[in-house]
């Protein structure tokens, strides 16, 4: 008899309540996510929602569930349409280059790729044949080209959002149109305009409605009937409560189970979005913290509660994951001595670090297992390894690269945000040991601070100094003018960084919009 899968529970938006979840078909889950409209590089608020759902998606994988992810692909929209009239690209070329260019920082991220990709231009009749049966079934109409959903003639209008039909305005990307039976009403159909990407249709030549894609292609990929539908909350309304009309429209046995929604990345308190031009790419972040610093920062937060952007909680992250890789480091160089010694019956010289972690480990391990004394130190750390693997690996924190390239690659960023060489850093090293050595400590002392001030701790291992990247430490007002020439935390303190390379990830335009 098989194991039975521990339970867990989700919170449904729809019902407004925790609950335990239960797939359609047992052993099985379809889950589909919004994607994004490919137009320009993905913010940070993008990544939020899809390292969630990736964690979302590792986590069924690990309980031994067949997923069926999907996340689609908007690769026609009127945000497209605009932005390849303004730079004169061709609107399918500059959205197909976007969409690489999102994968390239999913991978960036360690977000698995989904089962499926679906693009909105390849499953145009999957779009069509949705809206022919929801005219079929009396809740759409043409006008002129355009096709729109009758809100009126759907009932539940408003059972995810909540809101009353009477008291809803036109929502985004919802024009205002004299010809709609309801100004609510929305587009399924766009009647071509000039100059536009079009395709034929049984209305008129066009394009499809933002909603009605998403309806179509999960249909298509998951039939109409699956167990999760999940995206931002600013999702709610009025795109997924258009969606649920539209696919009970289309199918009156068309049902989501679980309704899932991530919490906002804020600036200042307020929705990071392009509309507010309040956003940041993950390119701006990643060109000077790790992306795993930066999806162990989106992940510090439950993903339904807001997370505010900072340039401090970042560092905290790059901090904390660089310790978790040094550790995991650490015990991998202790199990290979202790191997080595226990075949050669000879001692094996370990690092400080690495004796250090046999003994917190080993002792930590004796604690909560007591009845295990038997074991061999190595047993012991190479079980706790594996659990420590199997956490990190569930949140996609467990990087594809071994642990000395990861943290060597941390060293690099942090390198980067201090304005430093590593051949700096060393000669810094030797001359805090030469004043250690002239018995000048208050030399020495003021040399490790200001590196500490830039984000490069002094690590004294025996007779050894080592460095390693930490949250930089703001020194007292009674530092001179020449050691507050380059900050340490990039966009957040008073005195400007060197002229030859900005030392922040925030742009010039948006500094004002980050708060630590």
């Amino acid at each position: 008899m098989a194991n039975k899968r521990p339970e867990f529970q989700v919170y449904n938006s729809m019902t407004k309540q925790k609950e335990i979840f239960k797939p359609i078909v047992e052993g099985k889950v379809g889950m589909y996510i919004c994607g994004v409209t490919s137009y320009d590089l993905s913010h940070i608020g993008h990544a939020r929602a899809y390292v969630a759902f990736d964690v979302l998606y590792r986590y069924l994988k690990y309980l031994g569930y067949e997923v069926v992810y999907v996340r689609n692909f908007t690769d026609v929209d009127d945000k497209i349409i605009r932005r390849a009239n303004e730079v004169g690209e061709d609107p399918k070329a500059l959205s197909g280059r976007f969409c690489q260019e999102f994968l390239n920082d999913m991978a960036d991220l360690q977000c698995l790729l989904p089962t499926h990709q679906p693009r909105v231009t390849d499953h145009m009749q999957q779009i069509k044949d949705m809206i022919a049966q929801i005219i079929s079934n009396g809740c759409a109409y043409a006008v002129d080209g355009d096709v729109y959903f009758s809100v009126d003639n759907f009932p539940k209008y408003g059972l995810l959002s909540g809101r009353k039909l009477e008291d809803n305005r036109a929502g985004e990307r919802v024009a205002v149109d004299d010809r709609k039976r309801n100004p609510a009403d929305f587009a399924l159909w766009k009647a071509a305009k000039p100059g536009e990407p079009l395709w034929d249709s049984p209305w008129g030549p066009g394009r499809p409605g933002w909603h009605i894609e998403c309806s179509a292609m999960s249909a298509h990929y998951l039939t109409h009937a699956f167990d999760i539908h999940g995206g931002g909350m600013d999702l709610i309304f009025p795109h997924h409560e258009n969606e649920i009309a539209q696919s009970c429209a289309a199918c009156s046995k068309s049902k989501v189970n679980y309704w899932i929604h991530n919490g906002f990345v804020t600036a200042n308190d307020e929705k990071m979005s392009k509309s507010l031009g309040n956003f940041f790419t993950i390119r701006e972040v990643t060109k000077f913290y790790h992306p795993l610093a930066l999806r162990h920062f989106l992940l510090g937060t439950h993903y339904r509660s807001p997370v505010n952007y900072s340039i401090s909680q970042i560092e905290i992250s790059s901090e904390a994951v660089f310790y978790i890789y040094q550790t995991l480091q650490d015990c991998e160089d202790a199990v290979s001595a202790l191997k080595e010694e226990s075949a050669t019956n000879a001692k094996v010289r370990v690092s400080p670090a690495g004796q250090e972690c046999i003994s917190k480990l080993h002792n930590e391990f004796e604690k909560k297992q007591q009845k295990l004394q038997q074991l061999s130190t190595i047993k012991s750390l190479v079980d706790l390894r594996k659990q420590v693997r199997e956490v990190l690996d569930v949140l996609g924190l467990l990087p594809s690269l071994s642990y000395a390239e990861v943290l060597q690659q941390l060293k690099d960023k942090a390198l980067k945000r201090a304005g430093l060489t590593e051949a700096e850093i060393l000669r810094a090293i030797e001359e805090r040991m030469q004043a250690r050595k002239n018995k000048e400590f208050s030399r020495s002392d003021q040399i490790r601070s200001d590196l500490a001030a830039k984000g490069i701790a002094l690590m004294d291992v025996g007779k050894e100094t080592v460095w390693r990247p930490c949250v930089p430490v703001q020194q007292e007002q009674t530092s001179t003018p020449a050691q507050q020439e380059k900050p340490g935390v990039p966009g957040e303190q008073q005195n400007p960084p060197p002229t030859e390379e900005p030392q922040s990830v925030i742009p010039a335009d948006k500094q004002q919009l980050i708060t630590s």
